[in-house]
């Protein structure tokens, strides 16, 4: 079993893409899949927590102070910067502008780490990027609120963060304490068998999350087409410029950030917005699941140039 789960994650770009094509095929599988995806996060977190440990995790002072650093760039300083960027040159907050907004102020998606991990790099600042994000999101996005009058009540939000973040921390201490206590050392064969896990758990994952771009296909495809074209300008362009900004800047490994910069679990404040305003961006939604599960093969020769 652990040579076959080596072998996946050996090809886990290919499960990913494999995962995006079942998603488009099968639109009554993901109608059906898509009330178990708060099971099959959880079930992602504590695969990965397992495979970091959490002495990795933790990391050093040093560690937690540079994620709280970027946390406040990426989810408070960025998103606000844009929104007045758009007040001063006297430009409405289009259905576009607002997705832009709600990426930039959101915490990291959950399989950030898992992305890290096929890409090569170390995926512990990844995770601590994605809990302490998902930790100060209630503090983070109210200035961001103050700026978007499409909002309704910011308490939802902060609602929504908050069972976020116990899911994340209850899944995460569950996989650090079984790494613990059960097994302190993995071998090399061991961690790939659990990243072919992971490869498959983001695979299936997906599936659900495709439900609402098949009918825009048959039904709506200019739309689909701006909305895909839009999804993967903010997804890798963000990678892109985080990465060269960091990578100009020096220090530590900039791949797993600029990951998380693009990669963002935006949805969490579709429960704050009215259903005129979500309506539109669920298309989005979906499109954005192709730049994310895409990002291990498009943003490897820009991460890893040799």
């Amino acid at each position: 079993m652990q040579q076959a789960l080596a072998f996946v994650a050996r090809h886990g770009r290919l499960g990913l893409m494999v995962g995006l094509a079942a998603g488009l095929a099968l639109p009554g599988l993901a109608a059906v899949m898509r009330p178990w995806i708060p099971q099959l996060v959880a079930l992602l977190l504590f695969l990965t927590a397992f495979r970091i440990g959490p002495v990795d995790a933790a990391g050093s002072l040093a560690d937690l102070t540079r994620t709280a650093r970027r946390v406040l760039v990426l989810q408070l300083a960025l998103p606000i910067l844009f929104l007045l960027g758009l007040h001063l040159l006297g430009l409405p907050v289009t259905p576009l502008a607002l997705v832009a907004a709600l990426v930039l102020a959101a915490p990291s998606v959950t399989g950030s780490a898992n992305f890290t991990i096929l890409l090569g790099h170390d995926p512990a600042p990844a995770l601590r990027l994605l809990i302490l994000g998902t930790a100060l999101l209630p503090l983070t996005a109210i200035p961001v609120f103050w700026l978007l009058p499409a909002f309704g009540d910011p308490a939802e939000v902060f609602g929504a963060a908050l069972r976020l973040l116990t899911v994340i921390l209850a899944a995460a201490g569950c996989g650090f304490a079984l790494r613990h206590w059960g097994a302190r050392h993995l071998s090399d064969l061991n961690r790939r068998a659990l990243d072919g896990l992971t490869v498959i758990a983001l695979a299936v994952i997906v599936i659900a999350l495709m439900s609402a771009v098949r009918p825009a296909m048959t039904e709506r495809p200019g739309e689909l087409v701006f909305w895909l074209l839009a999804a993967f300008a903010i997804n890798l362009g963000g990678q892109a410029l985080c990465f060269l900004t960091l990578r100009a800047t020096g220090g530590a490994d900039p791949v797993p950030t600029s990951i998380v910069a693009g990669n963002r679990n935006f949805a969490l404040f579709f429960v704050a917005l009215p259903s005129e305003v979500t309506e539109p961006l669920l298309i989005f939604l979906g499109c954005y699941q192709f730049p994310m599960y895409l990002t291990p093969t498009l943003m490897r020769r820009l991460y890893d140039p040799r």
